[in-house]
């Protein structure tokens, strides 16, 4: 019973940790930001200064794959089963709030990033590995990749990563980096 009581503080001091130091980094990004950036978090209903960070401002958006709200993700719960491995990962939507928020204090490019994230969350993740391997150079031939590229846009939905893959199969193209079949 002690064990669980320390354990429980521990976990609740890293998260209030964590919850501090993304506020300092928040903060820092702000000032670090130009003033009159208004792009989609603002179209979106997201405030940067007001809704960041998400876990702590806009509890109700966050919701675990599963369905379960960010509330519910307590010690007690993983304790007693009812939360589980899947209950942690993250979910697209919530990716897609992140980027929403780096639109906001003009950090497009981790914006962007996020987004490609959130479409490769649907892609089992031994997939991505082989995905991952056939990009590396003299792996794979055009075709192969430009199968993976229409693989991960029709069945995954993944338009933005097929576009990178499409893009990869050219540059390597152009910098002989193709096996050859």
């Amino acid at each position: 019973m002690a064990d669980n009581k320390m354990l429980e503080e521990i976990v609740r001091q890293v998260l209030q940790s964590m919850v501090q130091g993304s506020q300092t980094n928040s903060a820092t990004s702000m000032y670090q930001a130009p003033n009159q950036v208004q792009t989609q978090a603002a179209n979106a209903g997201l405030n940067p200064e007001l809704d960041y960070p998400l876990v702590s401002k806009r509890p109700e958006l966050l919701k675990t794959p599963t369905g379960k709200k960010i509330a519910e993700i307590t010690l007690e719960n993983v304790l007693n089963g009812s939360i589980k491995a899947e209950d942690v990962r993250i979910t697209p939507e919530t990716l897609r709030l992140q980027a929403e928020i780096a639109d906001g204090v003009g950090r497009y490019q981790f914006a962007a990033n996020l987004r490609r994230a959130a479409e490769l969350v649907a892609i089992p993740d031994a997939r991505v590995l082989e995905i991952y391997n056939a990009l590396r150079p003299n792996r794979s031939t055009k075709s192969e990749l430009l199968a993976i590229a229409d693989e991960m846009e029709v069945k995954y939905n993944a338009k933005i990563n097929a576009a990178f893959v499409r893009e990869a199969a050219d540059v390597y193209e152009r910098r002989n980096r193709l096996r050859t079949e």
